[in-house]
Parts: C-alpha cells; sequence; structure tokens
C-alpha cells in the first residue's frame, strides 16, 4: 500500500500497583483529581496496608501477565497499622532475592513511601517505573528450574 509506512509500535508495560488504602491510593486519588498525567498502564489494587501485600500477589501478577508491580505504602512511622510498612519493607527485599530465582530481575518491582498528600510524588514514581520497565522490555521468564514451566 503506497503512502503507508510501518511503525513500530512502542511496548507498553502492565503495571500492576498494590498501594495503601492511606496513604499512596490517596496519592493517586489526589493526582488524579489534580488532573496530574501520569502513564494509564497501572492498574491499581487498594489494599488496606502495604504490610498485607504477600510476596504470592506479586507472584501471582506476573503469572497472570504484568510486567511489573509497584507497592506504595505510608512512610516509615506513619502507618496506621503501626509496623505494617516496616513488614512490607523486609518482604519486597526478600522477593527481590526470591524473584532473580524464578528468572525474573529484581528491578520489575518497585516499592516507594509515598503520603497521602504526595500526588506529584505518586505521578513522578509511576513514570520513572514505566520508563525502567520500556527498557527491560516485556516479561519472558527464563523457563528455567524453579520457574514451574516444564
Amino acid at each position: 500500500m503506497r503512502g503507508w509506512k510501518l511503525v513500530a509500535e512502542e511496548f507498553t508495560p502492565k503495571i500492576i500497583g498494590f498501594t495503601c488504602n492511606w496513604c499512596t491510593y490517596a496519592a493517586a486519588d489526589l493526582a488524579g483529581t489534580s488532573r496530574m498525567q501520569y502513564p494509564p498502564n497501572l492498574r491499581l489494587v487498594r489494599v488496606m496496608c502495604s504490610g498485607r501485600v504477600s510476596p504470592e500477589f506479586v507472584l501471582k501478577a506476573f503469572q497472570l501477565g504484568a510486567d511489573g508491580v509497584f507497592i506504595g505504602g505510608c512512610h516509615l512511622g506513619d502507618c496506621h497499622y503501626i509496623h505494617g510498612n516496616f513488614k512490607a519493607i523486609t518482604r519486597y527485599y526478600l522477593l527481590k532475592k526470591m524473584l532473580q530465582q524464578f528468572g525474573i530481575e529484581p528491578e520489575r518491582v518497585r516499592f516507594n513511601f509515598i503520603s497521602a498528600a504526595e500526588g506529584e510524588a505518586f505521578t513522578q514514581a509511576v513514570k520513572d517505573f514505566t520508563e525502567q520497565l520500556k527498557r527491560l522490555g516485556p516479561l519472558r521468564p527464563s523457563g528455567g528450574e524453579g520457574s514451574g514451566e516444564a
């Protein structure tokens, strides 16, 4: 066809975001009501506390096709459930080590402390994470030992 160019489609990562109801989810809401722009490829899952995000949730998100997982919680010392965000950050570092064993780049998971008043910080974190995932490309599990593939 004359006049038509083939344009390579840009990779748009699928991101699942587990966000604390009291802080990061409220920051996302603030960003939306303030009409701050961030990539539309983030799908939020509101949890009462980031400490509730189990590594199983993250692995399931990857299994169902996510290219990255964003976890957002209250700043340390500001958790409505006292120590929930301390539990979350501990799990996050253990999860990053576990992902390597499954052949998944640890950079595909991100944790940010974002308070309810930080809509701009939420917007910037999502933009930065999206760019990071674009550089990594689509998730392609190695299929190696422990990946669940035979």
